[in-house]
């Protein structure tokens, strides 16, 4: 699971279109932007996320002899094509938006210039790690969020959907603001933090609760939590919590990581009703940990209901993405290169649902701040070859609704440009940050929205738009198109 070589991580029609450009011998470069149409959870964003793995995917892109001997044992690829694989490397350009990212439907959060061939490969890899840490980042997010600043410990893995899943989900919950995993593994290969307190068996492997709690808090004095809910959360957890805090206080064990964890029952109720004790009692500054199935929902009501909770447990709701188990990005073709030119030939998909129809041209992304609250006015997608100055006037339009236009005053905002190169000539060029480093840059990312737009119902759009030139392009290529297919 931890190997290096996922070149075999794809789906058969990649390499049965590979062997039919093979045989149809072509020097193509291409452009493919990978993108995504609709905001995860019913959300107004997204983080990305996935971009180091992509990148080590790319790095060790190459076909092994046992790769090359189970293809022949298909019996649907010739073996001028598998010698060809045999000597198989990526020789491309990707562009990419780094990770923890805030991003919006439709811009390119990875772009892929490579001859066909080898940009037809990469396409089902590159979905499948970037769809997937980009989702759980985004739930993480949410979840965080609803948090208020209180820590959000990533718990999943057992509900993970596999050791992966649970891997490089912890990995994209913790860039999307999770304190820390209870994933160990996760914690050796990304130097996260590794969490956690005792299960219910500890309890229930004592004679009692109070000698279970006692002689934990004798192996761990400076991080005690203890899990109070085996038999009776206030009868009897909190009072041995309080009692063995009340001894570690006499023998002068000074208190810092230390509370209690609740995880089932009336977590409003009980959280209430356990800190009034603990306070009573001189601990009020104990945590009052929580788990139980949560998500952004659930936390965010429990805070409306003034929950004594300061700390949460998240697991299954999170690792899987429960209410949205996919992210929904593609991979769509946006231009070729014309041999006799140079230039990049701009192609479109057509399709009857208008949000389908796809962007074309070699294009970038830049964000717009405004200069007085450096919060973001809109994402706009434009060609690579245009210039954009900030002291000059914008008019930048919806592309649907393209009577919705807005003048951004020149000298007013700051301009971004989102795509960075992270693969030169099939060669790393990029440094992906740590993954705690990551958290913090997607927590500023984060605070670049108006609230309007983090909230969890009915959030307020953020607008990504297109130049007036990328869309005067698309519009000649639609007409076009269609005066074709009148004849």
């Amino acid at each position: 699971m931890r190997a290096n070589n996922l070149t075999l991580l794809t789906d058969l029609y990649e390499l049965t279109m590979m062997q039919g450009y093979f045989k149809n011998p072509t020097d193509q470069t291409v452009i493919f932007d990978m993108f995504y149409r609709t905001n995860p959870c019913g959300g107004g964003f997204a983080i990305t996320a996935g971009l180091e793995q992509m990148i080590e995917y790319i790095e060790n892109l190459r076909f092994t002899k046992d790769d090359i001997d189970y293809l022949r044992s298909i019996h649907i690829f010739d073996e001028d094509f598998l010698e060809y694989l045999s000597n198989f490397h990526f020789t491309g350009d990707i562009y990419a938006i780094p990770e923890g990212t805030v991003v919006f439907p439709r811009e390119p959060l990875v772009k892929v210039i490579a001859p066909i061939m080898e940009a037809q490969l990469v396409e089902t890899a590159i979905l499948n790690i970037v769809n997937h840490q980009s989702l759980i980042a985004t739930k993480a997010a949410r979840v965080c969020h609803a948090a208020k600043g209180d820590g959000v410990m990533e718990f999943g893995l057992r509900r993970a959907q596999g050791p992966d899943a649970g891997i490089f989900g912890a990995r994209a919950a913790v860039i999307g603001g999770c304190c820390g995993t209870s994933n160990v593994l996760t914690g050796q290969m990304f130097d996260v933090p590794v969490l956690g307190t005792h299960a219910h068996s500890w309890i229930m492997s004592f004679p009692d609760e109070y000698t279970a709690f006692k002689t934990y808090a004798k192996l761990y004095p400076q991080s005690c939590t203890l899990l109070v809910d085996t038999y009776d959360v206030l009868k009897s957890g909190v009072p041995n919590s309080i009692r063995v805090f009340e001894e570690m206080r006499e023998e002068g064990i000074t208190l810092k990581k230390y509370g209690i964890r609740i995880d089932s029952g009336d977590l409003a109720y009980l959280s209430k009703e356990a800190y009034k004790m603990l306070a009573a009692a001189g601990f009020d500054d104990a945590t009052i940990s929580a788990s139980s199935d949560l998500d952004e929902y659930l936390i965010e009501s429990l805070k409306a209901q003034d929950a004594k909770i300061n700390s949460w447990g998240v697991g299954t709701r999170l690792i899987t993405a429960n209410d949205n188990p996919a992210f929904g990005g593609v991979y769509k073709l946006a231009a070729v290169k014309d041999s006799a030119t140079g230039e990049f030939i701009p192609k479109i998909k057509l399709s009857e649902n208008t949000e389908k129809v796809t962007n074309p041209g070699d294009k970038t992304v830049y964000r717009i701040y405004s200069k007085s609250t450096g919060k973001i006015k809109a994402d706009l997608i434009c060609l690579t070859s245009e210039h954009l100055d900030p002291d000059e006037n914008m008019i930048i339009f919806d592309p649907i609704d393209t009577w919705k236009k807005t003048k951004v005053l020149g000298g007013t905002y700051e301009l971004r440009e989102l795509l960075v190169q992270v693969i030169k000539n099939g060669k790393r060029v990029y440094e992906s940050p740590s993954v705690m480093e990551l958290r913090e840059y997607c927590r500023k990312e984060q605070n670049t929205l108006w609230d309007e737009s983090r909230r969890f119902v009915n959030p307020q759009k953020v607008y990504v738009d297109l130049s007036q030139e990328l869309y005067d392009m698309k519009k000649a290529l639609l007409e076009e198109l269609s005066e074709k297919s009148l004849g």
